[in-house]
């Protein structure tokens, strides 16, 4: 029996794959398209997504494939500089188009021992008390202890679970394609700059190998979203826009997307779960659906493993939900409001004039950016710290960087009295004795996502939760 079957190979798909197979898991990742995809639907990793890739060991891979930036109007496309004082070690926003990220999460999956198999599409589950048993569209049937719906907004597994996926449906919509243009760079820029002072969702620009990224409104919600438009139909809404269509032509590929705005209802059912846009969908205001999808799986792969391995102490699984629940319902309310904020109607302009005005805050201005990156989240795991449920930045040790020693998915017990102990929970937690300059805490006990569970000196608290999160002691 395979432990975990993952449906859908795509980033939060493959991310989650890798976490699992950090600790043994047998993981078999099923994939209903048989190549991967060209389209570049995201466009970079924000803080948050970064730092995970550094726990992991991945970032430099990522590195060479992408852009270190920092730009004005991540909120709601706000021309307001970036924060000077971002709580983190990588304090930007790496530019990498997602076929790029597809291929490196997918290259760390298979290195780690994931059993990937593309045009193998899901069409039918069911479970019962010792597993799930997945039907595949050529009547092939698997059996898994564990399955997890990654399969995107039109999920499947979803559907079949019958879990409700209440909000907004689509009332407006965009097309987007990557295609070469015969404008000169010049009128080009020109021109889109004209638009996009009062259409923010406007954008003609350079996207590599002699293309240019195009997102326009569409005229009109198509009744099937999963129908690419024409090339004749991007050029229309071209010209209404610019009143050009910029001479593009030869487009590598074509899309469209909407405005839907919906969550999950539950993200667990018995043996079946969901992450990434299989549980969250919304517009791609501030870019933050690849990365919301990569962090739902940081945060559910060691859980699942720990249910998987036998040592999950009781709800550990069900904090998956609890956690990440209101975590994408702060997020969709944060787009709701970039939406309202991004309307040409006299009063969103109004409010988006004041909005401006308090983002001249360094504080207002941090914590919107915070938002958006991810870095602002803190789960709530009771009264304490301030750095409790929140991730630790990277900090500098004596003998180190503490991302380092994060790489294999354990949790960590960063000690810098050099009195405490992780006996009986050895096998499933570090202990490193160290100190660091920029930590004002004795001692602070990682989960293997690397948010803080526990601060404090004493050996008494350091157990209650070490057995909240790892389990019984052993041994």
């Amino acid at each position: 029996m395979i432990d975990v079957i993952v449906a859908g190979g795509g980033p939060t798909g493959m991310m989650l794959a890798s976490e699992l197979r950090l600790h043994d898991v047998r993981v078999l990742v099923l994939e209903r398209q048989a190549e991967p995809t060209r389209q570049v639907r995201s466009l970079g990793l924000h803080v948050r997504s970064i730092e995970m890739m550094d726990q992991r060991g991945l970032l430099e891979r990522f590195l060479a494939h992408g852009k270190p930036f920092v730009r004005a109007g991540y909120f709601a496309a706000i021309d307001k500089p970036w924060p000077a004082r971002l709580d983190s070690a990588h304090p930007y926003v790496l530019g990498i188009p997602q076929p790029r990220t597809d291929r490196l999460l997918t290259e760390r999956a298979t290195e780690l021992g994931a059993e990937i198999r593309r045009g193998r599409a899901l069409v039918g589950l069911s479970q019962d008390e010792h597993g799930v048993t997945a039907e595949l569209a050529d009547g092939t049937r698997l059996r898994s202890r564990y399955l997890v719906g990654c399969d995107g907004g039109r999920s499947t597994v979803r559907k079949l679970l019958g879990v409700g996926f209440p909000g907004e449906p689509a009332s407006m919509e965009w097309l987007l394609g990557e295609m070469e243009v015969t404008a000169s760079p010049e009128t080009l820029a020109a021109v889109v700059a004209d638009v996009r002072r009062t259409h923010k969702g406007f954008g003609v620009g350079p996207s590599g190998d002699g293309l240019h990224r195009v997102v326009v409104p569409a005229a009109e919600v198509a009744e099937n979203r999963s129908v690419p438009p024409t090339l004749e139909e991007i050029k229309r809404q071209l010209r209404v826009f610019a009143g050009t269509d910029f001479g593009v032509h030869s487009p590598r590929w074509l899309s469209r997307f909407g405005d839907a705005t919906r969550l999950a209802e539950r993200y667990r059912v018995g043996r079946v779960l969901l992450a990434g846009d299989a549980a969250h969908v919304h517009p791609p205001l501030g870019g933050q659906g690849l990365n919301l999808g990569l962090q739902d799986a940081f945060n559910l792969g060691w859980k699942l493993a720990a249910q998987v391995a036998g040592w999950a102490p009781e709800g550990l699984l069900d904090s998956y939900h609890t956690e990440r629940h209101p975590v994408a319902e702060d997020v969709l309310d944060t787009v709701r409001a970039q939406s309202e904020l991004m309307s040409t109607a006299p009063g969103p302009r109004a409010l988006r004039r004041l909005l401006s005005e308090l983002m001249d805050f360094e504080e207002v201005n941090r914590y919107l950016i915070e938002k958006v990156t991810g870095i602002g989240v803190r789960y709530d795991l009771g009264a304490g710290h301030d750095l409790l449920g929140r991730r630790m930045r990277d900090v500098r040790l004596r003998r180190g960087r503490l991302y380092e020693l994060t790489r294999g998915g354990r949790g960590l017990l960063l000690d810098q009295t050099g009195r405490l102990s992780v006996a009986g929970w050895a096998d499933r937690v570090d202990h490193v004795v160290d100190v660091s300059e920029e930590l004002e805490v004795p001692a602070a006990l990682l989960r293997p996502d690397g948010h803080v569970a526990w601060v404090g000196p004493d050996q008494r608290g350091l157990r209650d939760q070490l057995t909240r999160w790892f389990g019984a002691a052993r041994g």
